[in-house]
């Protein structure tokens, strides 16, 4: 593993996140992966989390997707410290697998990333992709996540690529998803806009 590598994590998840992913091996397995592996897997796994992630909590889930879209510099602004937070909670609970008293909240808190984040990340690439489609002319929400995929799937050409679009998708539907489940932004529906119409995505 490359110097660099391990810079761009720990500049993007934390020292701690770093070592955590770079102690499990995950990382040297996706850079055995082809190209085409790369870009169709993260494509697949994308389309089919958004699908989970929107048919359990629809309601939520779309709020949020809107809430991204139309105000999506307060949803970074507030799932920046949030996406920290969790990220170093289950970077924490990794290490606690290591100790026997630990090892019950480790598990607790690892479940907890692994619910949050790739629930976060997925909300931030339907946003993105449903503020392109919209450009488009094409509104409904499985436009959204196909486009989602298909920006997930493209920035599998490189793993600086990929950490940046998870970096930046998962911050935005943190945000936008701690906006809906906690009413911050001051708005009770996220059809109001909260932000000028340049900031919309």
């Amino acid at each position: 593993m490359s110097g660099l590598n391990l810079l761009d994590i720990a500049a993007v998840w934390g020292a701690d996140g770093a070592a955590a992913i770079a102690n499990s091996g995950w990382l040297e397995q996706y850079q055995s992966l082809g190209v085409l592996e790369r870009v169709g897997g993260q494509f697949v796994l994308t389309v089919v989390v958004a699908i989970v992630v929107l048919g359990m909590i629809h309601r939520h889930g779309t709020d949020a997707v809107t809430k991204a879209r139309r105000s999506p510099i307060i949803s970074l602004c507030i799932g920046t410290p949030t996406l920290l937070v969790i990220s170093g909670l289950t970077a924490a609970g990794y290490y606690m697998l290591g100790s026997s008293v630990g090892t019950f909240f480790g598990v607790v808190l690892i479940a907890i990333g692994f619910a949050a984040l790739p629930t976060s990340i997925a909300i931030g690439f339907v946003a993105i992709g449903q503020g392109i489609t919209g450009r488009l002319g094409r509104t409904k929400l499985w436009h959204g996540i196909l486009m989602g995929g298909l920006l997930a799937g493209l920035s599998g050409v490189s793993l600086s690529a990929t950490l940046v679009a998870v970096t930046i998708t998962g911050t935005l539907g943190t945000g936008a998803l701690v906006r809906i489940l906690f009413g911050a932004g001051g708005t009770t529906s996220p059809e109001e806009r909260t932000v000028p119409p340049a900031n919309k995505i």
